[in-house]
């Protein structure tokens, strides 16, 4: 397990985290913006009229209705990563990242626009006369890259595990272990179950069932995160001010937060906004191009409510219940994950400004920090251990830590190895929490109390089961194109084997996988697009010549 995390935190270092990945998120987007003159601004309210059928013949080629595909393409961006992601980007990088999540999804209105648009026009039906699109097709027809359409394909299966698959399922899972005691293998072989049932169905059926999950589940968290906002009302303003205050310097140390500079705020706050809405990843377009339709630019129109939708608002209802109800920055008592858990030689106080400087440095990665890993053995009596040490957990300073052999406190040695824990024990104390824990306990300071947990557990049900379905058919279409229709049940099974395994698997090993897979997806994508450039202008011309045409 040690072996399969260092890879994947080696390609995240060159992939999903590396510095220039979000930078080219941004870059893309904020070409198409000033390129295509601001469409997210001047077609908004074009796209709920296109999404009414106002613009669309009813004769029109496809599977699905535009608020089918829409909704489709929502329950895939619509996840753990408006529940749990958000939290996570806030655990990361402070309130500042926050503010890089919105900026992504405002010019990401604009790169989901433009990746529907182009994967509409070049979708083509499959040997059941289904229509199959999405960016693998570009490629291969309107950029005569055939290797890179391939490589995209393969990109989108593995992501549609890594991505759309194993975070939902384990999120979910640990939402209703921790809520309503339920074992997270019970979760997965019921839901797996379901899920299968689902997506068998194809497109159609998904689409169905994810126009009603999508409005009833978005209604639901929205009231829920509301109650929580309206209960800490007088956080609201300081909320807001952190956000934009900290956006261009990184957000200073609070309580247990030990500060995140703003290259770590930027970085995760953009990766979080992508895993979030999905623009420039190249998947909602999979899903699009099932739309009714003869007007490419009236489907990509539609997907400009996308970003809208999944970040503007959703997103920021979870970024504000966990900022105004302060437990962003509280310690709570739980058990640590190896991943965020590191010993330090020396005591540190988080009370002391001069020592979260330096814990600050070191969790930067400064190479001119005093704090060094803890390395040897030590002594544990009674569940606590001896010595001059400090354990550093999820980011923050652990406090009241005590090991556990079982149920029982635990007596005897614990070898250190570079900071690392190299003996069989469980350790509990009290810590920042992150992504769906701290979720939840920011949906407790509502005018419901603990009520207001459940919130977020049916929420994150219907989120995360909504996401594994959408991904599936993406998973789906890029198996038709990579070896044709009989592979699709093969994969259909792997899905929901691998739907059910994620729920035990550990949470942090999950989310760094979804940060590699994600930027597998995302970098040919948006190599794709930026090639198209002229192509889309084209289309969208065409569309405003042929509209007025109608008009006249």
């Amino acid at each position: 397990m040690e072996t399969l995390r260092d890879i994947l935190d080696f390609m995240d270092g060159y992939l999903g985290s590396a510095a220039y990945f979000p930078i080219a998120l941004l870059l893309v987007g904020v070409w198409f913006t000033f390129y295509l003159g601001f469409p997210q601004v001047r077609y908004f309210k074009r796209a709920f009229e296109t999404l009414r059928g106002k613009h669309t013949r009813s004769d029109a080629e496809g599977d699905t209705t535009h608020f089918q595909a829409l909704s489709t393409a929502l329950s895939g961006t619509i996840g753990t990563g408006n529940i749990g992601g958000v939290a996570f980007a806030i655990f990361l990088g402070g309130p500042a990242a926050l503010f890089w999540m919105w900026a992504t999804a405002f010019v990401g209105m604009t790169t989901k626009f433009v990746e529907v648009t182009i994967s509409h026009k070049y979708r083509v039906k499959d040997s059941n006369g289904q229509m199959a699109g999405g960016p693998m097709y570009f490629m291969e027809h309107g950029m005569n890259a055939k290797w890179l359409a391939v490589f995209f394909a393969i990109a989108t299966v593995i992501s549609s595990l890594g991505s759309g698959n194993l975070p939902q399922s384990n999120n979910m899972a640990a939402g209703l272990e921790a809520s309503l005691g339920i074992p997270p293998w019970i979760t997965g072989a019921v839901l797996a179950v379901v899920l299968g049932l689902v997506i068998i169905g194809g497109i159609r059926r998904i689409a169905a069932v994810a126009s009603r999950i999508v409005p009833f589940m978005g209604v639901l968290y929205a009231v829920g995160a509301l109650a929580v906002v309206l209960a800490n009302y007088e956080q609201i303003i300081p909320s807001f001010l952190t956000i934009f205050a900290d956006a261009f310097t990184g957000s200073a140390a609070v309580g247990g937060f030990l500060g995140a500079s703003f290259a770590y705020a930027f970085n995760r706050g953009v990766n979080r906004g992508l895993f979030s809405n999905e623009a420039g990843q190249g998947s909602a377009p999979i899903a699009h191009a099932s739309a009714k339709g003869d007007e490419p630019v009236s489907e990509g129109m539609v997907s400009i409510l996308e970003p809208f939708i999944d970040t503007l608002v959703i997103c920021t209802l979870t970024g504000l219940v966990i900022l105004s109800s302060g437990v962003w920055s509280e310690k709570f008592e739980n058990e640590f994950e190896n991943y965020y858990l590191e010993f330090v030689a020396g005591q540190y106080d988080d009370d002391n400004p001069a020592d979260v400087e330096k814990l600050f440095e070191h969790l930067a990665g400064g190479a001119e920090s005093d704090v060094r890993s803890a390395d040897g053995t030590y002594r544990v009596v009674n569940g606590i251990v001896a010595g001059d040490i400090t354990v550093i957990h999820n980011r923050s300073i652990a406090e009241n830590v005590v090991f556990y052999d079982g149920d029982e406190r635990y007596t005897g040695d614990l070898v250190l190895d570079d900071g690392q824990l190299d003996s069989d024990v469980t350790i509990r104390g009290e810590s920042l929490l992150h992504s769906v824990p701290l979720t939840a306990e920011a949906f407790k300071r509502s005018f419901f109390g603990d009520f207001g947990q459940y919130a977020v557990t049916i929420g994150l049900v219907l989120f995360a089961f909504s996401t594994a379905l959408a991904w599936s058919y993406y998973g789906d279409r890029a198996m038709v194109y990579l070896f044709g229709i009989r592979w699709v049940m093969p994969y259909r099974v792997v899905y929901v084997i691998g739907f059910f395994l994620a729920t035990i698997v550990d949470t942090s090993l999950v989310w760094l996988i979804s940060a590699v897979t994600l930027a597998l997806m995302a970098l040919p994508n948006l190599i794709g697009i930026v090639w198209m450039s002229r192509d889309m202008k084209e289309s969208v011309d065409d569309y405003w010549r042929d509209q007025k045409e109608r008009d006249d």
